[in-house]
């Protein structure tokens, strides 16, 4: 389970490519290593992977062909910064929301627009998932807990401050880009059911 506090971000310092497989390495400071272990869990960009080697401040990650198709992390190259945040642990304070580190599907940003320590970002998501969208519900983007500005059909908007934008990569993410979505676990839950419900009703 993760939070969406992401902790920082890491430089993807090599990629080994192979058939339908790669594995990403970053580099990883001291404290975002503290008690790390082969098997460990740490999301990437929101997305949960685990850790194949530990190699000094180098840490390695094995992502599946259905891993890279899903997300974003098929198209990172080497030097991109990565959003990276520890599973969490018992006693953890959950500043966020929880996240399981399953991504659901990637989303573009249409729109930013800045203000004076303010920055607001327009995402599209596709189309069948708008009914997860509410204003003031939680998304997590990029691994980010954050809590939706409005909602106009399948856009929404977040509004970031300073210190999302200082810590995470949303401060140097351009309109175009791809970003990885998982939706409030609760939301999906709740609105699953409902039509489910809903469909047993009308058969």
């Amino acid at each position: 389970m993760f939070t969406g506090i992401v902790h920082g971000t890491a430089e993807v310092v090599a990629i080994d490519k192979r058939q339908d497989f790669q594995t990403h390495t970053l580099v990883l400071d001291s404290v975002m290593r503290d008690g790390l272990s082969i098997g460990a869990s740490v999301a990437h960009n929101g997305c949960c992977l685990t850790v194949t080697r530990i190699d000094g401040e180098q840490v390695s990650f094995d992502l599946m062909q259905a891993t890279l198709n899903l997300t974003n992390l098929g198209s990172v190259s080497v030097g991109d910064r990565v959003n990276v945040e520890r599973a969490a642990r018992f006693g953890d304070e959950i500043g966020g929301h929880s996240m399981s580190g399953h991504i659901i599907c990637t989303a573009v940003i249409s729109q930013i627009i800045d203000s004076p320590n303010n920055r607001q970002v327009w995402f599209e998501l596709p189309a069948h998932l708008s009914k997860y969208l509410f204003t003031k519900g939680y998304i997590g983007i990029d691994g980010i807990s954050l809590t939706i500005g409005e909602v106009d059909q399948n856009r929404f908007c977040v509004n970031l401050i300073p210190e999302t934008l200082a810590r995470t990569n949303l401060g140097v993410r351009q309109q175009g880009e791809m970003v990885n979505i998982e939706v409030d676990p609760q939301t999906q839950a709740i609105v699953d059911t409902v039509e489910r419900v809903l469909a047993s009703q009308q058969g």
